[in-house]
């Protein structure tokens, strides 16, 4: 069972944009230590709590700090960018890093319209997404001879796509593409059961891949103990329901009493939006991985968990490492 680790480079309350960077990269370097697979960052806009806006800038930077690890975009929002443009940064960085460079690609704008428009983006450019795949696909492939457009450095490279989502859409895209598919479970989990049917049972073998991939996200907060690990997920809880008023700010930090912060009707809400998550100690966060594993039968698992503390999120990690590298190969299968 792989696993991998998706962040958003956090930007904690009383904590600095750069320092955030810092911690990314301090994060990947343990991460390569600990067995992680890839280590994927997210395109985000106008949110002081995230500083992978620049995401394939970040992923350069974080590749460049580590040596094996695979590293990329999860993911791209493609409804932003010309499919050159990305075959183009894409191309350099698998130049740059060979064999270890991943492409994800999301239909959401990243941001609200206000960051469309300033991205110079409209509504429209969402419904051109499988012909920007398939642009990509060209982009990356073997030389064409006579095509007027060709992506330099980008040719060649067979960068590897992944589709993301959190609906149909994107399941029915990736089987369409033959792709390997990412579904947003740690945040949107409401169509994850028919997704994950649709993308198995509608998949078309391709170039890339000749048998369904699916990546199941996760939010973990382990710690030493279980009221520890609920104590460090009250930060993401408060970021979410902060998020969802409108009043997105820096990763706040854990609060002793998330339904006084919030309100109890709000946290149900947001509860149930990061459902797919482990909680508490080792014991516990191992016993919750291994049923959602048991349940949706992924070929690897992505996790995340926005901690404000950087020492607790790296014990976090390690604590899910070393769970997720000793889950019995009959659980793992």
């Amino acid at each position: 069972m792989r696993y991998s680790i998706l962040d958003l480079c956090p930007v904690p309350e009383g904590s600095t944009t750069a320092q955030a960077m810092a911690n990314s990269v301090d994060l990947a370097q343990h991460a390569e230590g600990w067995g992680y697979n890839r280590y994927w960052l997210a395109e985000h806009h106008n949110m002081p709590g995230i500083a992978s806006a620049a995401t394939s800038v970040l992923i350069g930077h974080i590749a460049g700090a580590t040596k094996t690890m695979r590293i990329g975009a999860g993911g791209i929002m493609l409804p932003n960018h010309a499919p050159l443009a990305i075959a183009e940064q894409f191309g350099t960085l698998a130049t740059l890093f060979p064999g270890r460079i991943d492409l994800g690609l999301g239909r959401a704008p990243g941001g609200d319209m206000a960051v469309m428009r300033a991205m110079r983006r409209g509504m429209s450019a969402s419904d051109t997404f499988p012909e920007d795949i398939a642009d990509l696909q060209v982009y990356f492939g073997d030389r064409i001879e006579g095509a007027q457009v060709r992506a330099h450095p980008g040719e060649g490279t067979h960068v590897p796509l992944w589709i993301l989502g959190s609906s149909l859409y994107g399941a029915q895209v990736a089987a369409h593409f033959g792709l390997p598919y990412a579904f947003a479970s740690h945040f949107a989990p409401a169509a994850l059961d028919q997704a994950v049917a649709v993308y198995r049972r509608k998949f078309q073998p391709s170039a890339q891949l000749d048998r369904p991939y699916l990546m199941l996200a996760a939010n973990v907060f382990a710690a030493d103990t279980d009221a520890d690990g609920a104590h460090l997920r009250t930060t993401m809880q408060l970021a979410f329901a902060r998020l969802r008023s409108g009043m997105p700010g820096k990763l706040p930090r854990p609060v002793a009493d998330i339904d006084a912060a919030i309100g109890a009707d709000v946290r149900r809400g947001v509860d149930e939006a990061l459902r797919i998550s482990a909680v508490g100690s080792p014991a516990t966060v191992r016993r919750q991985l291994a049923t959602l594993i048991d349940q949706y039968a992924p070929d690897e698992v992505i996790l995340t968990g926005q901690i404000h503390d950087h020492t607790a999120r790296l014990r976090s990690f390690e604590i899910a490492a070393q769970v997720m590298s000793d889950m019995p190969a009959s659980v793992a299968a």
